[in-house]
């Protein structure tokens, strides 16, 4: 493939006067991989030698300007959706993006991510000395230059650059399905480390979720409501964001979750524990108006929906902190520990279908398997061989 060096290669246009007169210059043709002239012809310009002379010289300040900037005839001449600029493709990207979400077709998280991830490379783009100006100059290279800045220049972790590999290669296949490219740019880039990494959180012993429920049970006991039904219900920090009193059925014991809120788009029913139902009776919640909102401003119910971050933010500022509890343990944590401890309870498909997961594979994956100590459970176990 060729480099963005050769494309944009070329040489200075000059005026060539004779029985045509015209203006001449040289750029990289990417079908023969040479500098291929280029010839403009001027015998049809009318007016006076002044306006003529004036017109020239304009063209050929014109055309510098544009190989200057990227500008390559034959890229043009041959595919005019190359041409575009490199902002008029982000802008058209930007666009389709939203209409998917819109659409419900991207979950406001990749929605938002993919914004993201969007507006970082125009803005990495802009702040090089020389910026690629059209689609076509985005290349192998250019995406290599990016991931390293992302990696290296601004030091996040291998998983945050591999994230931004996989949205590159989202959009370089919305840029090759429209023809702004021709070849896939990301192509020979590969990520730094594999794509199911093991989770770098985990699962809270039991004497640490004593303390957890009694330190909350003094200091902030709608916030310990919050973290039963992470870790007795499953329901993620998004969906809980997004609960609402109406969702609840104390005489069904369950919670009922309709597709806008869920992750998988799907309706989903969910059981209520009875220690769960108390602390929520103990806490009044049920006489607030059933469209409020559970966990508002400082976790109560409110007409405010609040962002899932309050949970985040607590459990790292007060509870992880307090309890001097490791890093490693965070929200989330609970979710974690709640499958693993109920399976040990439960059969494995009960826990699946609580966990609403479509698979016991999936299932799987939130259990620990680098257990350290021998299972009491197993220790007296007899069979029949």
């Amino acid at each position: 493939m060729s480099t963005i060096h050769e494309i944009k290669a070329y040489t200075l246009p000059e005026l060539k006067r004779g029985k045509e007169t015209y203006i001449a210059f040289r750029a990289f043709d990417p079908l023969t991989g040479k500098l291929k002239r280029k010839k403009i012809k001027l015998n049809h310009l009318k007016g006076t030698a002044a306006d003529k002379k004036k017109y020239t010289n304009d063209l050929l300040k014109r055309i510098i300007l544009k190989l200057e900037k990227g500008w390559n005839p034959w890229i043009e001449g041959e595919n005019v959706n190359a041409y575009k600029s490199f902002l008029e493709v982000i802008t058209l990207y930007k666009g389709y993006i939203e209409k998917l979400f819109r659409d419900n077709i991207y979950r406001e998280e990749t929605y938002t991510a993919y914004l993201s991830y969007t507006n970082t490379l125009y803005n990495w783009n802009d702040s090089l000395k020389v910026p690629i100006t059209y689609i076509y100059q985005m290349d192998m290279d250019f995406c290599a230059r990016f991931l390293e800045e992302m990696y290296v220049g601004r030091d996040n972790a291998a998983v945050t650059r591999d994230n931004y590999l996989s949205w590159l290669k989202t959009f370089s296949n919305y840029c090759l399905n429209r023809c702004f490219l021709k070849t896939d740019p990301t192509a020979g880039i590969s990520r730094l480390g594999k794509r199911y990494r093991k989770k770098q959180r985990a699962c809270i012993t039991e004497s640490d979720l004593t303390r957890i429920a009694d330190y909350l049970q003094e200091k902030n006991k709608h916030y310990l409501l919050a973290c039963y039904i992470l870790y007795y219900c499953f329901i993620r920090p998004k969906e809980m964001s997004r609960l609402k009193l109406s969702n609840f059925n104390l005489k069904d014991q369950s919670i009922y979750l309709q597709g806008d809120i869920t992750k998988n788009r799907c309706d989903g029913i969910i059981t209520l524990p009875a220690k769960v139902i108390h602390l929520m009776l103990d806490l009044d919640v049920f006489k607030y108006p059933s469209d409020y909102y559970l966990f508002s401003d400082g976790c109560m119910p409110g007409e405010v929906q609040r962002s899932e971050k309050q949970f985040r933010d607590f459990w790292s500022t007060y509870v992880r902190t307090n309890l001097k509890l490791s890093s490693n343990i965070k929200f989330y944590s609970l979710k974690d520990s709640g499958i693993t401890n109920m399976l040990r309870s439960c059969d494995t498909l009960t826990v699946r279908d609580q966990a609403r997961h479509s698979s016991i594979l999936m299932t799987d994956i939130y259990t620990p398997h680098d257990i350290q100590a021998a299972n009491p459970l197993i220790k007296n176990y007899e069979g029949k061989f």
